[in-house]
C-alpha cells in the first residue's frame, strides 16, 4: 500500500506540471539521449532515459485523457497512446526525411511537446485517487 501511495504521488507531482518543470526535464532526457546516441551508445543509459521518458509523458497524457481509471491502468493507456504518438511524428519525419540520429532528437522533441500541451489543456483539473 505505501508503495501505491508512493507512485500516486509521483503521478500527482508529474502531472501538476505548472511551472513546466517535468516538461524541462523531459527535454533534457530528450538531450541525454542525443549525446548518448552520438558519443556512448550506452545500453543502461539509454535504458534509464527511456523509463524516465514514458514516465514523465505517460503521466502528462494520461492526466489528460484517463482520469476515472486504476492508476495501472491509467499509465498503461497513456503508454500505449504515447507509443502511437511517437510512432506516428516518427512516419511523418520519415516521409519528410530520413529519420538518423537527429530527426530522432525532432521527434521525441515534438512529442514531448503536443504531450505537455495537451496536460496543460486538459488536464486542467485535480488527479483523481
Amino acid at each position: 500500500m505505501p508503495r501505491l501511495l508512493e507512485l500516486r504521488r509521483i503521478e500527482k507531482l508529474i502531472a501538476d506540471d505548472s511551472r513546466f518543470r517535468f516538461t524541462v526535464i523531459s527535454y533534457v532526457l530528450i538531450l541525454v539521449v542525443y549525446a548518448n546516441l552520438i558519443v556512448s551508445r550506452s545500453l543502461i543509459v539509454g535504458f534509464v532515459v527511456f523509463v524516465l521518458y514514458f514516465l514523465i509523458n505517460g503521466t502528462f497524457l494520461a492526466n489528460a485523457f484517463l482520469r476515472i481509471e486504476s492508476l495501472f491502468l491509467r499509465w498503461m493507456f497513456a503508454f500505449l497512446l504515447l507509443i502511437m504518438l511517437l510512432g506516428f511524428v516518427g512516419w511523418l519525419v520519415l516521409l519528410a526525411y530520413n529519420l538518423g540520429t537527429s530527426m530522432t532528437l525532432l521527434v521525441l522533441m515534438v512529442t514531448t511537446t503536443v504531450s505537455s500541451a495537451i496536460n496543460r489543456k486538459r488536464g486542467r483539473r485535480n488527479v483523481t485517487r
